[in-house]
């Protein structure tokens, strides 16, 4: 049975607030699973340089926050909206400390920079939950050598900061980095609204079932709160009943992690590169690596 692990990426403020809640009650309903990747510290979406998608899809006060408004602490101020999220038995794990920040500076940011944003967000999460987080799922898939190394160090059982094809071991700059990727393998409903600018949400959403069905193998589709939880739910709802449909099983990216043998992952180098319909460099699985 072909598996869809769905990577739900909670940004901001609002979107964890309101956006959470609404795709716990979706997935449940449709008897799914999933991994949610909170951001934990200020929401600075004000700070984007993308105004264009700001004003489609996020709302006045959040294209204000850390601009005219002060950014509200989303770990602190939100810390039952995700308890919410754990205990309806879905994965959790960390987003970001500073999504916005991560987003424009991890690529060429200095290695006490990355480990302060990162060791930030592990103890916010331990603050929340009580336990060390397990999963790291990078804002924007924006790393660079030095956050994949913690990946490693901290202790994570598995990342999702990449884009590309099925999990595999990292390497970097001829580097190992003992910490499986389980890379985004399907393109975002976004990303394809901006390829398509005909396409409706629900286009959007039969484009990716298309895609799913015609690519071999498990598959990791992420969608964000502040979206399909806020903006699209049909498209979401379409999505699932599609997939189920099909005979895909929706899962949290765990249950793809724990059929994983970590000796007999291939390894890939990984580099940078621009995803359709999205732009900037975001991490990407390279080619095997000898």
């Amino acid at each position: 049975m072909k598996r869809i692990a769905l990577k739900i990426d909670a940004d901001t403020y609002r979107g964890t607030l309101a956006g959470v809640p609404a795709l716990i009650a979706i997935l449940e309903r449709h008897e799914a699973r999933g991994t949610f990747f909170f951001s934990l510290g200020p929401d600075h979406s004000g700070r984007e340089a993308r105004p264009a998608s700001l004003g489609k899809y996020y709302g006045l006060s959040t294209r204000l926050y850390g601009r005219l408004l002060p950014g509200p602490n989303i770990g602190a101020r939100c810390a039952e909206t995700l308890r919410q999220a754990s205990s309806a038995g879905f994965e959790v794990g960390i987003h970001a400390w500073n999504r916005v920040s991560w987003e424009q500076k991890a690529q060429g940011a200095a290695n006490p920079w990355i480990e302060d944003q990162m060791r930030r967000a592990c103890t916010s999460f331990s603050e929340i939950f009580a336990t060390a987080p397990t999963v790291h799922a990078a804002a924007g898939w924006r790393m660079n050598r030095h956050a994949l190394r913690l990946t490693q160090r901290l202790g994570f059982d598995y990342a999702s900061d990449s884009r590309g094809n099925h999990p595999f071991m990292p390497v970097i700059d001829g580097e190992l980095v003992a910490c499986p990727q389980l890379p985004t393998t399907l393109p975002t409903l976004d990303e394809i609204l901006a390829l398509e600018p005909g396409f409706t949400p629900e286009h959007a959403a039969d484009r990716i079932l298309q895609l799913s069905a015609a690519i071999a193998g498990d598959h990791v589709f992420t969608l964000r709160a502040e979206l399909e939880g806020m903006k699209f739910p049909d498209a979401m709802e379409r999505l699932l009943a599609g997939w189920k449909e099909s005979g895909c099983e929706i899962v949290a990216l765990r249950d793809i992690a724990a059929t994983l043998n970590r000796l007999e992952l291939p390894r890939h180098s990984v580099h940078f590169a621009q995803a359709p319909g999205r732009p900037g460099l975001r991490l990407t699985q390279g080619p095997l690596f000898p």
